[in-house]
């Protein structure tokens, strides 16, 4: 398993720091295809929107390369399954979430010089487009759509309650670490509702790797050992968490499970 900085990640595109840690829980993943699939789309769109005039219209051209000719959308079907979050299993299916595809879509407006970066807005990521001479535009990379203040703060009400507002902050680039710590948490949410713990553990392993004393971190660690039938294993994590978290309202209830889990001796052969 490959460990990153955050300079490391910082240093690559959005997708490619993405695809490094896909490959990292997905040995399979294959990192060749997904880059030739890349340069292809991207030479592609590099043709057709050669002779655009200007930044709107070459924009406004790649969301109908993307979204329609090419046919990529959001899964509404299967929103929470693992295909959705990883790069290459989002470039066979044409379908995603708004990470992964949003991931997708700006190594083509890097490709194109636009002028698009990443937000982590508090709900999901969307896109923020730097207009030369006027105000920001956003796009909901789900479906391609431009985002109003009324749709944002709607979605912050959804999330906070009816006394939620839209930020300033709230609407701030984000850099890749934090981008791509949020994604990897995402990937471990989907792989635990699938019960695919070998990949799960994967994943905690390297969200360890950025942050190594994260207790809640190490929680979903013993949580995966446990399942994996790794019991003292499991135990020690738990009672790391306690340590460090014995006012969290989860700590009585695992030290229940440390008893359960420690209550017979391992046996070594």
């Amino acid at each position: 398993m490959i460990a990153f900085t955050d300079q490391e990640l910082d240093e690559l595109s959005l997708v490619e720091g993405a695809l490094a840690l896909n490959a990292s829980i997905d040995p399979s993943t294959s990192l060749h295809w997904v880059r030739a699939e890349l340069e292809l789309l991207a030479k592609e769109a590099e043709n057709a929107l050669a002779g655009e005039a200007n930044d709107e219209l070459r924009l406004e051209g790649l969301l109908r390369l993307f979204y329609k000719e090419w046919g990529f959308r959001g899964d509404f079907e299967q929103y929470f399954s693992s295909e959705n979050a990883f790069v290459e299993k989002v470039l066979k299916r044409r379908k995603g979430i708004p990470v992964s595809l949003g991931a997708v879509f700006l190594f083509f407006t890097d490709r194109l010089a636009l002028p698009v970066e990443p937000v982590g807005f508090p709900t999901q990521l969307i896109l923020k487009v730097n207009w030369r001479h006027r105000e920001p535009s956003y796009i909901n990379p789900f479906d391609g759509e431009f985002l109003s203040e009324r749709t944002l703060r709607g979605w912050l009400i959804g999330k906070e309650g009816p006394v939620a507002q839209l930020r300033p902050e709230d609407l701030d680039v984000s850099d890749h670490p934090t981008l791509v710590g949020r994604w990897l948490a995402v990937i471990k949410s989907a792989l635990l509702r699938e019960e695919n713990y070998d990949m799960a553990l994967r994943c905690s392993e390297l969200a360890l790797t950025f942050s190594p004393d994260d207790p809640y971190e190490i929680r979903d660690r013993g949580y995966i050992f446990q399942q994996l039938k790794c019991d003292w294993v499991a135990a020690e994590d738990y009672e790391y968490f306690i340590a460090q978290c014995p006012n969290d309202p989860a700590a009585e209830l695992l030290k229940l499970q440390v008893k359960v889990l420690t209550a017979e001796a391992p046996i070594f052969h």
